[in-house]
């Protein structure tokens, strides 16, 4: 068998000529936000790679097919879909071959971005360990991806709803770089620093293609992180967010919310208490590490 890959028009035609293509994921479409407005932002998040001079390759599940880029029609219909399954490394086989429509997580977009030979992929915020993963062995099949499939995945940091701290221990333990760019700080997804030093830090995106260039030349499995802090315009403080962020923990825990329904709940109820705030942050972080991707795949 080969990997059913379904190119859209666009990115067949970056294919052809050779030029740097990103890819996105798809859960901030199907589980990140309402219609329309969930389309709007991810029209906006592939002009943005565009007008930095990549194409952008949206992944999702669709048909028993992975498409690598999404054309409009196909965008508006996952967008509008209900019970779009999230898919991880765990499920993505098996949404194929029963035919389901499933968006792409960070761990499954990097896998189907390999499969494509995409290098280069930005999202959000990446998953980690969860608060409490000592009782609930909760951690995220991101962070084994990362230490397992060579994409470069430029992110905000992990999402400030874990626990960074743990998470950053377990990437360690993986061997997966994790490099701040142009910062000595790890961006905390709405806030752009935090107390925790990141251990390796580049200031260009020339810097990044070369190391990840050269994990390949050493024989070195998985990919990198890039840290990429959110504008400080756009940023929500720590001392603002954090006591948000412990109370939607507090409501989860009390709702006995878990595993992959954690997230968007956390999300959704945090989204409520900023009145809208953290969903414009959020946004603008996407937007902005989907051009620090397409300089380095530019530079790839």
């Amino acid at each position: 068998m080969t990997a059913p890959l379904a190119f859209s028009a666009e990115v067949s035609a970056a294919r052809a000529a050779g030029t740097p293509i990103v890819a996105l994921e798809s859960t901030i479409i199907t589980h990140g936000m309402p219609w329309p407005q969930n389309r709007d932002t991810a029209q906006e998040v592939e002009q943005t790679i565009r007008d930095a001079g990549a194409t952008p390759a949206t992944i999702a599940i669709m048909g028993g097919k992975i498409h690598i880029g999404l054309e409009a029609a196909e965008l508006d219909n996952l967008a509008q879909a209900n019970n779009v399954m999230k898919l991880s490394r765990a499920d993505l086989a098996a949404a194929l071959a029963t035919g389901a429509t499933g968006a792409t997580t960070v761990a499954a977009t990097m896998i189907c971005a390999n499969l494509a030979g995409i290098g280069v992929f930005a999202t959000g915020g990446i998953g980690g360990v969860h608060r409490g993963a000592e009782e609930s062995f909760d951690i995220s099949a991101d962070l084994r991806e990362l230490s397992e499939t060579p994409v470069t995945v430029v992110a905000a940091g992990a999402k400030a709803i874990l626990d960074l701290p743990k998470t950053m221990e377990v990437l360690e333990t993986l061997g997966v770089p994790v490099i701040g760019y142009q910062t000595d700080r790890l961006p905390a997804f709405w806030s752009a620093t935090s107390e925790i030093a990141v251990p390796l830090r580049m200031d260009t995106a020339d810097d990044i293609a070369t190391a990840h260039r050269m994990r390949a030349t050493l024989g070195l499995p998985g990919g990198q992180l890039i840290a990429n802090p959110i504008p400080t315009s756009a940023e929500i403080a720590s001392a603002e967010i954090m006591p948000i962020v412990a109370q939607a923990l507090a409501e989860a825990q009390d709702q006995g919310i878990a595993a992959k329904a954690v997230t968007p709940f956390l999300l959704g109820r945090i989204f409520e208490l900023t009145d809208g705030r953290s969903l414009t942050a959020n946004i603008a972080l996407v937007k902005n590490n989907a051009r620090l991707a397409a300089d380095i795949a530019r530079a790839l």
